[in-house]
């Protein structure tokens, strides 16, 4: 988005709704507006104690020293995103619809996992289609939160957290709604208040 104003107001409305985390992820081939961008949101998500993740750039999260970086296929290995941000920052890593890539995850030090997309996605309407079951079974084996993306809309989001999803990737159905802190504070009462962070 290259309206700057305007992603700093949907996101500060997203973030009085609490959300567990918030995710930059900016394709802009700007890097200055990108970085300007990313170091406001920071501030933003700092004032509401909301740890701010950047996508597919380590060194944007590196840069403006943002929470951590959540990374896929295309942004090089796992074990070199967390030498990068070192031990204390948040780690994640897109797995598709593979459970090995997960496991590998797992150990080259991801902090969290995700799948997906778990349902048709208007922002990747080509991304691979991960099942339920999936989440399910790498909730049962792995050691590590399992987030879900794709689609994911309120009708749609208990069935993942009812297989064990603990974070929910969600862009259209908060940042196109109406009220977006309204909107984020729904997805944040699907989870039992002893899982929220």
């Amino acid at each position: 988005m290259h309206d700057s104003d305007r992603l700093l107001t949907l996101c500060a409305r997203a973030l009085e709704g609490r959300p567990a985390l918030l995710q930059y992820r900016s394709k802009l081939e700007d890097l200055d507006l990108r970085q300007a961008q990313a170091t406001a949101l920071l501030a933003l998500c700092r004032a509401r104690e909301v740890p701010l993740i950047i996508n597919d750039d380590v060194s944007l999260a590196v840069a403006i020293g943002a929470d951590g970086a959540h990374v896929g296929r295309e942004d090089g290995a796992v074990t070199e995103a967390r030498a990068r941000l070192g031990r204390d920052s948040i780690l994640g890593v897109t797995c598709y619809n593979e459970f090995e890539r997960a496991v590998q995850a797992v150990a080259d030090g991801a902090d969290y996992v995700a799948f997906g997309a778990m349902f048709p996605s208007s922002t990747k309407p080509a991304a691979v289609s991960a099942p339920v079951s999936l989440v399910e079974r790498a909730v049962r084996a792995l050691p590590l939160p399992v987030a879900t993306i794709g689609g994911i809309t309120l009708d749609n989001a208990p069935a993942l957290v009812r297989a064990g999803s603990t974070l929910l990737a969600v862009v259209s159905d908060v940042f196109d709604h109406p009220d977006p802190a309204g909107r984020s504070a729904r997805y944040a009462e699907l989870f039992p208040v002893d899982e929220q962070a």
